[in-house]
């Protein structure tokens, strides 16, 4: 089966993807988690003293940086990416990069309103004075009650202080006016497309991910689209996270035998 590269979100490292990397060396597969641009240092030291350049990045940056790194392999990758991951594999898939994806939890391309409880969750972005030129922090208090709601109470402090570092705020801004996250929605060179939703998510909702799906199946390419019930936006390191990695490895199994993929 071909390379996975995982494509992390904001807010956090590679190291979120420490149990799927797992899995999927486990079968066998080689596994990439390269960090975002001026994110490859320890956690402590990005939120310390993070790079200020950070500030600076676009959607566009992001999306150019994973290309770079993409072509440079033998062969087009599976693509799996997290939150704003997964809107950064749809813009890769789109440039005609990685033979399929999976996004999940994914950040919404322009044309896919986000709902009204997705916008409560990005206010404290989007009502941060000259936000978008900022280095931002997601508060512990944000991150409980929308971003692992679905994790025990008593593990989120250790998960947070573990995993969240600061974000460029003007990615959220870009993506909240339809800035640099445009896909052809009926691109019919593209890879399959696998989107993944969890149903308690109140960052990317289970709506905006199906809202997703029905633009997507406007391509010949294949989308198909799984939900998982009582899960939230971490779903790919809460409880549960295994099912959500053998519904993936599935999935690529079945693109293998069904497509050569």
């Amino acid at each position: 089966m071909a390379t996975i590269v995982f494509v992390h979100g904001a807010w956090v490292t590679p190291s979120c993807w420490t149990k799927f990397r797992g899995f999927f060396e486990d079968k066998g597969i080689d596994c990439l988690t390269p960090p975002w641009p001026f994110l490859d240092r320890p956690i402590a030291d990005l939120r310390s003293d993070p790079d200020p350049r950070l500030a600076q990045q676009t959607i566009r940056d992001l999306v150019d940086h994973h290309e770079q790194i993409i072509r440079t392999l033998p062969e087009p990758p599976i693509l799996i990416g997290h939150s704003f991951g997964g809107l950064i594999v749809q813009l890769l898939l789109d440039r005609g990069l990685g033979r399929a994806g999976v996004a999940i939890d994914a950040g919404p391309p322009r044309g896919v309103l986000p709902r009204r409880r997705a916008i409560r969750s990005a206010l404290p972005v989007l009502l941060t004075w000259r936000g978008w030129n900022q280095i931002l922090t997601m508060s512990f208090k944000d991150f409980s009650s929308t971003f692992a709601n679905g994790l025990p109470v008593g593990d989120r402090q250790a998960v947070y202080d573990q995993h969240i570092v600061p974000a460029p705020g003007r990615i959220y801004f870009q993506a909240a006016f339809g800035l640099g996250n445009a896909v052809n929605f009926k691109n019919p060179d593209r890879g399959p497309l696998l989107l993944v939703a969890g149903e308690n998510d109140r960052t990317s909702t289970v709506s905006m991910v199906k809202a997703m799906y029905r633009r997507h199946s406007r391509s010949p390419a294949g989308t198909q689209l799984a939900s998982f019930p009582g899960r939230s936006h971490w779903l790919i390191a809460e409880p549960g996270w295994d099912e959500v990695a053998q519904r993936l490895y599935d999935w690529m199994s079945s693109l293998r035998a069904t497509h050569g993929k």
